[in-house]
């Protein structure tokens, strides 16, 4: 470019005639952002010739001119200083001046907007250490979840593995770390996915403190959800025996993460208050689940916390195929060596997930969590009850995919299928949380929907219509 500027300002224009530019207009163009050629450098009022003296330098002519963006900005300006073979510079060079500095205006625009992404994700990573180190857990707590023995899972409860037990009732806390433990070894998830002690009790710390305090979207709603994941895999037949091993495990660890530092506020509020999750994800939809997700891999990517370390390596098995069979090397515990599809063509055959890679495992983790957002549930609906009227088909993946929804919706809503007094409980906790919400809709002048507001709502129907519409077809 600049052996291109050197030949193209180097060139002896025809000059036609121009009058001298007066001291004021000269001032105004100046001001005004224009194109400034200056024929007598020492001649010009505005010129300083301050540097020549110190640099030995003579300037005889100047074009200087601005670098404007689309919006007519100017974002610098540029200057160019004694026309060579010539002079002074003429028109035809203001004219290139005027193209060249579209193209330095887009390398600017360029490099600025490079340095704001830079400083961004500088940014972002320092607010994540930040929060990692808020969220460093006790090392005396992680030793003694890495240590101690598993128990039994009937020792927490009569009949946990029951849809008929109720996990709010374990009690102190240290007890629902203990029987998270639990609820990973009983799903052989530990042995299978060769997760480490200590890993995975630092995982499960780590998530614990990633959770607020807000009335119902708090640890303990996360891990009855885990819980009643761990009942579904361990007595329905449906998800037990048709979903493959990486995806109960996703299945499990989203249970757990997927209201990861939930606010207490819905994703309305969300967009109504323009809050920066809203900037963040108001444009994809989902904003509370998609920061959940978020939230999920800043715990996985954080030192010590990765329990999928291995399942990459699991998951490096390569396929040979031969005519209408495929082998696996190297065998697996899991599947036999050789697998015999004489029913299916390979290309409508869906390969076991262990052939699949780690990236997988995060994106079964991310639709499952974006599963509890009751607007996509609703979206789905209509493909649930396609589904329940022709049955279920293990070898298509959108059946996979429905099913994880399915589980995990019906795990989010659980506790509206307990005793009682459960449920009377944790409607008093979830309209708590709500009218907070609605509170502080008020504070910003807007007016909250029935559910939100604590002088309008009649909760005993707002109750009986959320049983109606979302909770009976769901678990019909």
């Amino acid at each position: 470019m600049a052996k291109l500027l050197h030949s193209r300002f180097s060139v002896d224009y025809y000059q036609p005639p121009d009058s001298t530019v007066s001291n004021e207009n000269t001032l105004s163009s100046k001001l005004l952002g224009e194109l400034l050629n200056i024929k007598d450098a020492y001649a010009h009022p505005l010129f300083y010739r301050g540097v020549d003296k110190e640099t030995g330098f003579r300037t005889r002519n100047i074009l200087c001119f601005p670098i404007k963006n689309e919006k007519d900005g100017i974002v610098g300006v540029a200057q160019l200083c004694n026309k060579i073979n010539h002079p002074f510079f003429t028109r035809a060079d203001e004219d290139v001046a005027k193209t060249f500095s579209i193209y330095c205006c887009i390398s600017i625009v360029h490099s600025l907007m490079y340095k704001n992404v830079q400083d961004a994700q500088h940014r972002t990573k320092l607010a994540n250490e930040l929060m990692m180190y808020h969220m460093k857990v006790d090392e005396d707590r992680k030793n003694w979840l890495s240590t101690c023995e598993i128990k039994d899972i009937n020792t927490f409860l009569p009949n946990t593995s029951s849809f008929e037990s109720l996990p709010r009732n374990i009690q102190p806390e240290n007890e629902t770390y203990l029987c998270t433990l639990s609820m990973f070894h009983n799903l052989n998830l530990i042995n299978r996915w060769r997760i480490s002690r200590r890993t995975l009790a630092q995982f499960i710390l780590m998530v614990r403190r990633g959770y607020r305090t807000p009335a119902y979207h708090n640890w303990m709603h996360a891990f009855s959800v885990a819980h009643f994941v761990y009942v579904c895999i361990k007595n329905l037949p449906l998800a037990n025996n048709q979903l493959d091993d990486i995806e109960i495990l996703a299945l499990f660890v989203a249970s757990l993460c997927h209201d990861i530092d939930h606010r207490g506020t819905n994703n309305s509020f969300q967009v109504q208050s323009k809050s920066v999750l809203a900037a963040l994800y108001s444009s994809e939809g989902s904003v509370l689940e998609r920061h959940h997700f978020s939230q999920t891999i800043c715990v996985l990517n954080t030192e010590g916390c990765n329990i999928f370390e291995n399942v990459s390596k699991e998951l490096s098995h390569k396929i040979v195929i031969y005519g209408d069979e495929f082998r696996v090397y190297p065998p697996t515990t899991s599947y036999s060596a050789i697998l015999f599809i004489p029913e299916y063509t390979m290309e409508d055959y869906r390969l076991p997930d262990y052939v699949q890679d780690y990236g997988q495992l995060l994106d079964h983790i991310r639709d499952i969590i974006l599963a509890t957002d009751l607007s996509h549930h609703l979206r789905i609906m209509p493909k649930l009850e396609e589904l329940s009227h022709r049955g279920y088909d293990g070898t298509k993946s959108e059946d996979h995919y429905l099913l994880l929804c399915l589980l995990m919706t019906s795990a989010d809503l659980s506790d509206q299928t307990k005793s009682w007094n459960n449920t009377v409980y944790v409607a008093k906790l979830i309209y708590e949380e709500f009218f907070q919400q609605g509170d502080m809709e008020k504070s910003l002048g807007h007016n909250p929907v029935d559910s939100m507001d604590r002088e309008r709502a009649c909760v005993p129907h707002l109750q009986i219509s959320f049983l109606d519409y979302i909770i009976t077809p769901l678990y019909k």
